[in-house]
């Protein structure tokens, strides 16, 4: 009696899987599912990540969003990175959204920067917003561009520009120290 119980049930249970499409009106496809997307998401699970026991010496590029969380020396590229505590980057960052709670050492391009939770940056940021929060720390210069991850309008924005009726001026000689010393005799 037993067994007959069991297969029973087992029988209910395929009659109701048969049944699915019918009961919630349409049929799942895999293509409706979150994790068979192919556009990058936001979701902190979904976001490529360098571990904490990792070290990567080299260029890295994301397409969708990144978090490290271990040390990487070279370029880093992602459409949202977040370094976070103890993680340590020696190079330049260019994303649209940067989250600083680690160690930057180098230039960040993005759209948004933000430096929190005791993050650090040593070097100079090309951004259109900045945020920094009363314990993180930021040694270098900041300058607010239109298309911050445009190498360009980095290489653009970072001398002061010379007026036209200057670049034709001649610097004026400096006095001779020999001619004083002479002059003084």
């Amino acid at each position: 009696m037993l067994t007959s119980m069991k297969s029973s049930a087992t029988e209910k249970d395929r009659n109701a899987a048969a049944n699915a499409p019918d009961v919630m009106g349409r049929v799942v496809q895999p293509h409706d599912q979150p994790w068979a997307r192919s556009g990058p998401t936001t979701k902190a699970g979904m976001a490529s990540c360098i571990g904490s026991d990792m070290s990567i010496v080299g260029n890295i590029e994301s397409n969708g969003p990144a978090e490290v969380f271990g040390r990487i020396e070279g370029e880093v590229r992602a459409s949202d990175l977040q370094i976070n505590d103890g993680a340590q980057v020696e190079g330049s960052v260019i994303a649209q959204n940067v989250t600083v709670c680690g160690r930057v050492k180098g230039t960040i391009r993005a759209v948004r920067v933000k430096l929190q939770n005791g993050g650090a940056v040593e070097g100079d940021i090309f951004h259109r917003s900045l945020s920094i929060d009363e314990n993180s720390q930021f040694e270098g210069s900041s300058r607010r561009v239109e298309n911050p991850t445009e190498p360009s309008s980095s290489v653009d924005a970072k001398g002061p520009q010379k007026s036209p009726q200057k670049k034709d001026l001649a610097p004026a000689p400096l006095p001779s120290i020999d001619a004083e010393l002479t002059d003084s005799k």
